[in-house]
């Protein structure tokens, strides 16, 4: 693998700056600068915008509608959309069960979900999580039993990323109590407005809005909405959580976060010396430098691996793992560098925030205690060492 461009790859990605300079809404890139949360209305305006380009669907083959981009192309996407404070795609539709569906889903519901992906007319969200199995997920209790050509689903999911702007759901549940718990589970399209189904808002410690608990109560389901077979949804949560955990390791979004990082260093003093050069900070800053340069060849390996084989493998846990980190560590570093300056909350504007421009350009040491919990969804850090020790090492 060449990790120079080519002279091809170069231009394209001249046609991604020239594209993201002359169709990124300006208020869109602010919000994502400033982290100060995007409205429903926002992240659908940049759907539509990609959808119109042919750029949308990263990840799907050029036969579902995807661009039919080399892994390269796709790095190099999402590193220039990260450099312009483009929005991340909401994944839950296009990243995760798109390629779901083209692997294991009917021709109708090809035919019929993936074109309502793509224009954004459904919006997805995920009910994988319950209070009591999250990483361990096969223990889950949302059950669905078969009444002629229906499920009726009763149970609660949780975490439910978004889910108050969704208008579908794809679920995992319990259809049989048989054999080992992985065994009795399958997966599941719901439509949000079926009768018997509550969405509760989860707020977060600022406040904030972003997840849900779900409540299904004798709610009827179309036994053509399940997904392959009956009791063998183990296998197909697997696979989307294989491409979930791909998306977690953000490459591009810590190399952004990287450059404020050192902004901010070259910026503040502790008494006449700038903090980038103090050994210590400017040790930990080279560390996480590396590690971050390491993961972006790893990513890149992957995704060439992942076009071979149709699919990622067990090892995007690395990527999941590292990349968790990676970020972690890098807003770790931003709320240190800015101590009392940082902001307490989400748009939140300082002094410290000032030191970088005007308040639609402010850096955001917030996100801090959000990305609290990226080591923990799509999978805990030390469920994907488990993963990698039984899968990958064969250990």
């Amino acid at each position: 693998m060449d990790l120079n461009y080519t002279e091809e790859e170069r231009a394209f990605q001249s046609e991604v700056r020239q594209f993201l300079a002359d169709y990124l809404p300006k208020n869109i890139a602010a919000a994502v600068r400033a982290h100060d949360g995007l409205t429903k209305e926002m992240m659908d305006e940049w759907h539509a915008i990609l959808n119109k380009k042919g750029w949308l669907a990263t990840v799907w083959p050029k036969d579902f509608g995807g661009p039919g981009w080399s892994p390269v192309q796709k790095h190099i996407f999402e590193e220039e959309c990260c450099r312009a404070n483009a929005p991340r795609i909401v994944p839950f539709g296009v990243n995760m069960l798109g390629p779901v569906l083209q692997k294991f889903g009917t021709k109708e519901q090809q035919d019929t979900v993936l074109p309502r992906i793509l224009s954004g007319e459904d919006w997805w969200c995920q009910g994988y999580s319950e209070p009591g199995a999250g990483s361990d997920l096969a223990s889950l209790k949302t059950r669905a039993v078969r009444e002629g050509d229906d499920y009726v689903i009763n149970g609660q999911k949780t975490w439910t990323t978004l889910g108050q702007h969704a208008n579908k759901i794809f679920c995992l549940v319990r259809t049989s109590t048989e054999g080992k718990p992985q065994e009795g589970i399958s997966f599941l399209l719901v439509d949000l407005d079926t009768p018997g189904i509550e969405m509760r808002p989860i707020r977060l410690i600022e406040g904030g809005h972003e997840v849900n608990e779900v409540f299904f109560t004798d709610v009827r389901v179309p036994s053509k909405n399940l997904v392959g077979e009956e009791n063998k949804g183990w296998t197909i949560a697997k696979y989307l959580l294989s491409h979930e955990r791909t998306g977690i390791a953000g490459v591009g979004f810590s190399m952004q976060a990287l450059e404020e990082v050192k902004a901010i260093a070259a910026t503040i003093k502790r008494g006449a010396k700038r903090l980038i050069d103090e050994p210590l900070f400017a040790a930990r800053l080279a560390k996480v430098e590396i590690d971050l340069e390491a993961m972006k060849i790893t990513n890149l390996r992957m995704l060439f691996r992942a076009q071979e084989q149709g699919a990622p493998g067990p090892e995007t846990s690395i990527l999941k793992i590292k990349g968790s980190v990676i970020n972690q560590e890098l807003q770790d570093l931003a709320r240190r560098a800015l101590g009392p300056l940082a902001a307490p909350f989400p748009g939140h504007v300082s002094e410290g925030n000032l030191l970088f421009g005007p308040p639609d350009t402010a850096f955001n040491a917030a996100r801090y205690f959000n990305n609290r919990k990226t080591s923990i969804f799509g999978g805990s850090n030390e469920i994907q060492r488990n993963i990698l020790t039984k899968t990958v090492l064969e250990l």
